[in-house]
């Protein structure tokens, strides 16, 4: 296996696959944990359902047992704020949590030194659901394209302190070789070929496979997985999806 690709040889198929508990309530989400808390690795909070049941989601999860979770609320405010917040998350022990690498060196060091050490800090680059189209309405500068502002938020993150970042399936593999094979990759907007996702508002996505064989250490998958009939046959299926992406690596490697 190529030395830019996962980081953590032991982490297994499952554990790689993070769920998007995007669900408008306590008790969904509470009922989504129990059906799959044996088929995932972690659980995603995202602002939808924390806004809706605050830290209890957390709590429930916890108490399920056998699941990590990502606190992805991507903070974003003046250093002394977001580190605040990320201190109060963490005492929950989450695994991973989230800021926005835009907010700035000084922000990603404040956070990164005063969280406690058992929570890693993500710095989120370019969303999933951006497009240049984007990146130009709000200003960016025209010789910039996304991969170029997203190696430039990846070098910031390394340079902080962060862990890992949060950044498209395509993007992994220039953030390994170009900035460093230790910061860990976690990519959003994964869709399975065999899942189509009505109204899709992701627009920089990529199959699991491809992901993982570029070297994402973590997918996250929400709605092939929610929207399933059989939704815990349909993360079987990218666990999967994972497992083979990786052997293939390794026998091509």
């Amino acid at each position: 296996m190529s030395a830019f690709l996962q980081q953590d040889p032991s982490l297994s198929a499952k554990d790689r696959l993070i769920f998007a508990l995007d669900y408008p309530g306590l008790e969904e989400a509470k009922k989504a944990v129990v059906a799959l808390k044996n088929h995932v690795g972690l659980f995603k909070v995202g602002l939808e359902l924390f806004m809706a049941a605050g830290p209890d989601v957390i709590t429930a999860i916890a108490k399920s047992g056998g699941s990590g979770i990502f606190l992805d609320l991507k903070f974003h405010d003046i250093p002394e704020t977001v580190q605040a917040a990320v201190k109060a998350a963490t005492a929950y022990h989450v695994q991973f949590v989230s800021v926005h690498a835009s907010g700035g060196r000084g922000m990603l060091g404040t956070v990164v030194n005063r969280v406690q050490k058992d929570t890693k800090v993500l710095a989120v680059t370019v969303l999933t659901s951006s497009s240049r189209q984007d990146m130009r309405d709000v200003g960016m500068d025209e010789n910039l394209d996304i991969l170029g502002l997203v190696l430039l938020q990846a070098r910031l993150a390394m340079d902080a302190g962060c862990a890992g970042v949060v950044c498209s399936g395509a993007e992994v593999r220039p953030i390994k070789e170009r900035v460093s094979r230790d910061l860990i990759a976690v990519v959003p907007g994964v869709r399975p070929e065999w899942a189509a996702v009505p109204n899709d508002d992701q627009t920089r996505i990529t199959t699991p496979r491809q992901a993982m064989l570029n070297g994402a250490d973590y997918v996250v998958v929400g709605r092939p997985v929610r929207n399933a009939k059989d939704p815990a046959q349909a993360a079987d299926r990218i666990v999967e999806e994972i497992k083979t992406a990786l052997q293939d690596h390794s026998v091509q490697s």
